[in-house]
């Protein structure tokens, strides 16, 4: 599994939601609460100040940001890496060449669990109740069905990108958006979160917070 980039960000702030979401219940449990995936995308991103006339245009390659361990057991980081290119055509960029880019574009990928999976249900539950009166006694019960199964884990994905100069090895663009959803159903490596992220993160690109040039290492 790919790990999200680690260590503090070169810049600061700047964040917007892609569309909201609320936690509900199903029916189908007989009114039961239960916790649902956000269907927000939380999105976050950074631009050099002298960077703007840099960004969409001219070659780019998409590659592991530095330093991950290359873990890919599970084969799932290209759809990510796909969905990232596609993106990143439709914003200017020359993704078809990757001869002598004159950008590099490195991503991570990371998971976590939001909510554990439910813990089986009780197929059959009930009440039952007696009385004793002057008129005799009674007698009652009352049983509950549920058939439902236990919802799975809800999973968080967040998808880091950061836009360099491959010549200087300088970020002029960096951002990750992070989401949700149940696992089994696109909540891990589903083409559909990778789709979602992506778009999300560059929906405003080459838009985010301004801050000033900032001297970056080489990778």
């Amino acid at each position: 599994m790919a790990q999200g980039m680690p260590g503090e960000r070169p810049f600061g702030g700047g964040s917007w939601h892609d569309h909201g979401g609320e936690d509900g219940y199903d029916p189908r449990l007989g009114g039961r609460q239960t916790a649902q995936p956000s269907k927000k995308i939380d999105v976050t991103a950074y631009r050099a100040a002298d960077a703007e006339a840099l960004l969409g245009k001219g070659r780019i390659v998409v590659s592991r940001e530095p330093g991950d361990p290359g873990d890919d057991s599970d084969g799932k980081l290209p759809v990510y890496e796909a969905a990232v290119i596609d993106e990143l055509a439709r914003r200017g960029y020359d993704t078809a060449t990757a001869q002598d880019p004159g950008q590099i574009a490195e991503i991570g990928v990371s998971h976590s669990e939001v909510m554990p999976e439910e813990a089986p249900h009780k197929k059959v539950s009930g009440e039952m109740s007696t009385t004793i009166s002057n008129h005799g006694s009674g007698f009652g019960m009352a049983l509950a069905i549920d058939l439902s199964k236990p919802a799975k884990a809800i999973i968080g994905t967040r998808l880091d990108l950061r836009i360099r100069d491959k010549a200087t090895g300088r970020v002029l663009w960096e951002g990750h958006a992070e989401g949700e959803a149940r696992e089994g159903d696109g909540g891990l490596d589903n083409g559909a979160m990778a789709a979602r992220l992506a778009s999300a993160l560059l929906k405003k690109f080459p838009d985010g917070q301004v801050v000033q040039p900032m001297a970056m290492a080489a990778p």
